[in-house]
């Protein structure tokens, strides 16, 4: 918004100050703000579940409404733009509802209101951009008829959204997973040479989700809740498909992915198909580690954050070839 009306100051130092702003921001409405919170119940099924009990949770309702506050404030804003802070907000306030809840919402519940909100960003996508993709392992470009571009824009976003919320369950996990797998988007755009203002929206919502590591990192103080992870899952979604090559992120949220997705698997082929996997391997995959393998939560959080690097730095060097 500061782009439109102040022409005559330098556009790069207010794009500067925004993301130093945000940072601070996320910090002290982070440390001002918890107490107004609700309280985590803390999880039976969980490993060290019982830990996170009375811990300030759904503190995501702040840094998100700080990301879309920078946004609008600091960004240079389109329509297709406003309409993903809008679907942003969305996600955050139905997992927000859900951390604030006495009983928490069932799975059906969530999965359809995340459901709406992928078909609206698909729809969204489509009514704004080119539908064709690259597909960089083989340095080929298809376009794709809107109908089937949007079925797998609906299956990327939906998945992306409930991965990251299943890989929330260590202190500091979801949250740097997230911030490699953004950053990483954001050095391919770059890379690619994308002339479109978004890749600065990915800078406002890492330093966010950094102004909330700074509670979150072990031991943490507050916890982010379904209002922060439903949200961050949204937006990196959208920061792949914006990226035109949205097969790319099996790459860059490959942990995330891995972590998250292998319990969504195993649940729903028990739930639909009475097919049993994994039977011995505990879901997701930040518990087995711990429960199994012995690792503490810092070893998690460091060699899950180590494993997407490097496949982030090869997911860069296979769009550069």
């Amino acid at each position: 918004m500061l782009n439109y009306v102040t022409e005559s100051l330098n556009l790069p130092l207010i794009s500067f100050l925004g993301i130093l702003a945000a940072f601070a921001c996320t910090c002290f409405f982070m440390s001002k703000c918890s107490g107004f919170l609700p309280k985590d119940q803390g999880r039976d099924f969980a490993v060290n579940g019982k830990l996170s009990a009375g811990k300030p949770r759904g503190a995501g309702f702040i840094f998100i409404l700080v990301f879309i506050a920078a946004s609008l404030i600091f960004g240079t804003l389109k329509t297709e733009y406003v309409i993903y802070l809008i679907l942003i907000g969305a996600a955050m306030i139905t997992g927000f509802l859900d951390d604030a809840a006495k009983s928490p919402w069932g799975e059906y519940k969530k999965g359809f209101l995340d459901l709406v909100i992928a078909v609206m960003i698909a729809v969204t996508f489509i009514n704004f951009n080119d539908t064709e993709i690259t597909i960089e392992i083989l340095n080929e470009s298809v376009r794709l008829p809107a109908f089937v571009y949007g079925i797998l824009a609906v299956i990327l976003v939906w998945v992306s959204i409930n991965v990251t919320n299943c890989a929330d369950g260590v202190d500091g996990l979801s949250g740097t997973l997230a911030c490699i797998s953004l950053m990483t988007v954001y050095v391919i755009d770059q890379t690619k040479g994308m002339k479109e203002p978004f890749p600065y929206f990915i800078l406002l919502f890492v330093v966010c989700i950094l102004g909330y590591l700074w509670f979150n990192a072990m031991p943490s103080k507050l916890m982010m809740g379904d209002a922060g992870s439903r949200a961050m899952g949204l937006f990196i979604s959208i920061a792949v498909l914006k990226s035109g090559a949205p097969f790319l992120y099996v790459l860059v949220a490959f942990v995330l992915l891995v972590d998250g997705g292998l319990g969504l698997i195993k649940v729903s082929l028990i739930r639909f198909f009475k097919i049993h996997i994994l039977n011995n391997t505990t879901t997701p995959l930040h518990d087995h580690v711990r429960k199994v393998w012995g690792w503490s939560n810092t070893h998690t959080v460091f060699r899950f954050a180590i494993i997407q690097i490097i496949i982030s730095i090869a997911a860069v060097y296979l769009v550069m070839l």
